[in-house]
């Protein structure tokens, strides 16, 4: 039913899927769909520290690539979540920005960061329906910028402009993003789906590779290179682009 009803155009207003994404991650959840650790996924075992690790990972295996170390001082993470990413990549930075629509994923991964280190965190609680409210809170420039397990979620695919001018917005000159998108391999099941959002909300939105890549270029980044995770431990499809914020040339002596 779901592929005939999308066969022949049918669809919800952009309005409609943020106004219901919003109702969804703001309901008492518990860490659904969060990346909690207390949630039964991450309960036992390492999966949780690993998805952490493997973000900071990312983080230095572009350095080493660039050849340019990302600064840590500031790390901005857009859908912080529980907290996986932010107590790998926190101890190594100055001041570490959680943004998150959820107030009990900011407590949680708060939570965490103080369990861990002594850096300070930043809650950003933002709006489904406004995310550029979140550049008022951010107060100044940040010298890394982390989205993952976020764009998949988002509303519709015109909606990752909206982030990635929030990012570009939001870094420094020479700053580094590190965004992770589901690629669209061109079949029905890798569409984006845009009739209910609670149907199937990690697969709300997808993107065909070379799609993202022009659009990250529209929104003023050079992206430099592109990893591809066709399956993990939590799902499948995932490219991991590496994006940098160009330094303005030089005017004239």
């Amino acid at each position: 039913m779901l592929r005939a009803l999308q066969t022949v155009g049918v669809r919800r207003s952009d309005a409609a899927l943020e106004e219901e994404a919003q109702r969804y991650w703001t309901e008492s959840h518990q860490g659904r769909g969060s990346h909690w650790r207390s949630t039964s996924r991450f309960a036992e075992g390492e999966l949780w520290t690993q998805i952490g690790l493997r973000h900071l990972g990312m983080l230095r295996r572009a350095a080493r690539t660039l050849d340019a170390g990302p600064d840590l001082e500031r790390v901005v993470e857009w859908g912080c979540g529980g907290g996986a990413n932010a107590v790998q990549i926190a101890p190594l930075a100055r001041e570490f920005v959680g943004v998150d629509v959820s107030v009990d994923s900011l407590e949680e991964c708060a939570r965490q960061v103080a369990a861990r280190c002594d850096t300070p965190f930043r809650p950003v609680l933002v709006d489904v329906r406004d995310p550029e409210s979140a550049l008022r809170q951010i107060e100044g420039r940040c010298d890394v910028f982390l989205c993952v397990y976020v764009f998949e979620l988002i509303p519709n695919p015109a909606y990752g402009e909206r982030l990635l001018r929030i990012a570009h917005d939001t870094l420094a000159p020479g700053g580094l993003a590190l965004v992770q998108i589901k690629y669209d391999t061109g079949s029905w099941r890798t569409r984006p789906r845009r009739l209910s959002y609670r149907f199937s909300p990690g697969n709300t939105t997808t993107y065909p590779i070379h799609t993202f890549w022009e659009l990250a270029a529209r929104c003023g980044f050079e992206p430099r290179y592109v990893e591809l995770v066709p399956r993990d431990e939590l799902d499948e499809r995932y490219a991991y682009f590496v994006l940098v914020k160009p330094v303005a040339p030089a005017g004239p002596s």
